[in-house]
């Protein structure tokens, strides 16, 4: 049976400066498609357009033309007092610099997205804490982030992703803080959701080793994909 389409982008086209003379075109017509349980990498050098399509795959910008079909709805019907709400609902973001806010436990720091969501308390708090466990975080769910590693950190950061079930996690160059050891460590637990709880994830990175570990890589270059390719088996196709 096809597998749900969780996104879709047909001709995006992205540009900057638009009707100046300082107008820069980034994006010049994106087509994908990425379905429900995909584990896909989108790799390219600095400059290729990746970090602009990745804020319009998280509803943090909009295109300039072209459509994007995020779980059934289409973008250019939600209006911007929405797009902060079905983008908390549908994506859950996982940042190089982790983006924990300081004086907040990791426990309230994955708490906060429910909260938005209008979690009831005693929810969100169990909830909170059972992925902290999922991430093997338990036992630091009351440190501060300044007493956290840059791994427990990123953990907290996964576990706060999930919060609210989201349809993409949504992974921008995750390990590009951290040594390479604890930077392992972090794509097991990528491979873990994955594998065992189904989730979609969307891995923006420039390093074609992290890329090779996930299932299917796509290659940018000045703002358009020059490659698709799927792993079958131990072979890329």
């Amino acid at each position: 049976m096809e597998k749900k389409v969780i996104f879709e982008m047909k001709d995006i086209v992205k540009t900057f400066y638009q009707g100046t003379e300082n107008e820069l075109e980034v994006l010049h017509g994106i087509s994908l498609t990425v379905h429900e349980g995909e584990f896909v990498s989108i790799v390219g050098p600095s400059g290729s357009g990746k970090s602009t399509l990745m804020n319009i795959i998280g509803a943090l910008d909009r295109q300039t033309s072209g459509q994007y079909i995020l779980d059934g709805v289409s973008m250019d019907d939600v209006d911007d007092n929405k797009l902060s709400h079905f983008r908390n609902q549908k994506i859950g973001f996982v940042f190089q610099t982790f983006n924990l806010i300081p004086r907040t436990s990791a426990l309230k720091n994955v708490e906060m997205p429910m909260m938005y969501a209008g979690v009831p308390h005693r929810e969100r708090t169990q909830k909170a804490k059972d992925l902290l466990k999922l991430v093997e975080m338990e036992d630091r769910m009351g440190h501060m982030p300044n007493e956290l590693s840059g791994g427990q950190k990123q953990r907290v950061a996964i576990a706060r992703s999930m919060a609210n079930d989201p349809a993409i996690i949504l992974a921008d160059e995750p390990t590009g803080a951290l040594d390479t050891y604890t930077g392992h460590l972090v794509m097991n637990l990528f491979h873990q959701l994955h594998k065992e709880q189904g989730k979609t994830i969307v891995l923006i990175t420039h390093n074609p080793e992290l890329a090779a570990e996930t299932e299917r890589i796509l290659t940018i270059r000045d703002g358009l994909i020059v490659s698709d390719q799927r792993k079958e088996g131990d072979v890329w196709i």
